[in-house]
């Protein structure tokens, strides 16, 4: 499983990709405001930190401004992933895009039609959102489920990237049922590798070697 950073801070990001684990960035509106910066410069910085995609989303709703603004973001860097919503006009322009080479992550799916149509429309990425569907009652986890099921039915190159992660529970589900990509924000990732008996083994190795009065 690949995993991403969902998020547009710069330190965050250079910190996960110093350990080598990290794959790319995931980034939308909300996070690019968050961050109080411009979005081709922390676009362009996200860029060169790591080798992977960075999702970076068009605003525009009608097919012919998605395109013009992809195509000013795509100029940011060539690793740049353009993130379009799931609508008639982002299928429009993700389809004109990978036509192109570009890598298109088609965000806000909430369910398995969606995302066969994300995969006709030749999507690099389809994005669904399993923590806002548990919100609503839904089972996330099912939704990817379904997913990995047509996807494999039809040997389709699109993967999914399983988008609004809230906790550690969701990426080891994830990955038990296929899916190809997580994103999550920074701390998340970070979460995965606590264990309270990992820390306590830790405390006890120090103890007894600390006994020994050796130094290495």
């Amino acid at each position: 499983m690949k995993f991403f950073a969902d998020t547009a801070d710069v330190a965050d990001i250079q910190d996960l990709a110093s350990t080598g684990l990290l794959d790319g960035v995931t980034t939308n509106p909300s996070l690019i405001a968050k961050s109080g910066r411009d979005l081709k410069e922390v676009t362009r910085e996200i860029c060169a930190l790591v080798d992977g995609p960075v999702s970076a989303e068009v605003v525009a709703l009608d097919h012919q401004e998605m395109m013009k603004e992809a195509d000013i973001l795509r100029h940011i860097a060539d690793n740049v992933c353009i993130k379009v919503p799931l609508t008639i006009d982002g299928l429009k322009t993700c389809k004109a895009l990978t036509r192109d080479g570009a890598l298109v992550n088609v965000t806000l799916c909430f369910s398995a039609n969606q995302a066969l149509l994300a995969a006709k429309a030749g999507a690099t990425f389809v994005s669904p959102f399993v923590g806002r569907h548990d919100d609503v009652g839904q089972n996330g986890m099912a939704l990817i489920a379904d997913i990995r099921r047509i996807y494999d039915n039809y040997a389709f190159s699109t993967e999914i990237l399983v988008a609004s992660v809230r906790h550690p529970i969701h990426v080891h589900e994830a990955a038990l049922i296929g899916a190809d990509v997580m994103t999550a924000p920074p701390a998340i990732i970070r979460q995965l590798v606590r264990h309270p008996l990992t820390d306590k083994g830790i405390e006890g190795f120090l103890a007894d070697w600390g006994k020994t009065g050796q130094a290495i």
